[in-house]
């Protein structure tokens, strides 16, 4: 829980992560996308007071549209989000090929 709001980042961590197109949480270029904990931090979820961040790496052939709004949809069904923006940064896609992982180059 996040002081003064009422919402379980490990939960929206938990939840995002168990989506298909989604490989893993993703803390944006300089780590703002985080929310702090006594004694730990979740890279992956900031949650403010109107609106909640989400970063992501998505998984090859999803599209970033797809992406987004499935997070988006999955974030603000959870216990708590209710009226909140969510806002889905996906940082990056993976493509799967032979069981292993290859980022996609520009």
């Amino acid at each position: 829980m996040t002081g003064g709001v009422e919402i379980d980042v490990d939960r929206i961590a938990a939840a995002v992560l168990a989506r298909p197109h989604v490989t893993g949480l993703h803390g944006g270029r300089f780590g703002e996308i985080a929310t702090y904990l006594p004694g730990r931090r979740v890279h992956g979820v900031r949650i403010r007071f109107d609106e909640i961040t989400v970063g992501v790496v998505g998984r090859y052939p999803a599209t970033v549209r797809e992406i987004s709004d499935d997070v988006r949809t999955v974030v603000a069904a959870l216990p708590g989000v209710g009226g909140r923006a969510v806002h889905v940064h996906v940082a990056d896609l993976i493509i799967h090929t032979h069981g292993s992982a290859e980022g996609i180059k520009p």
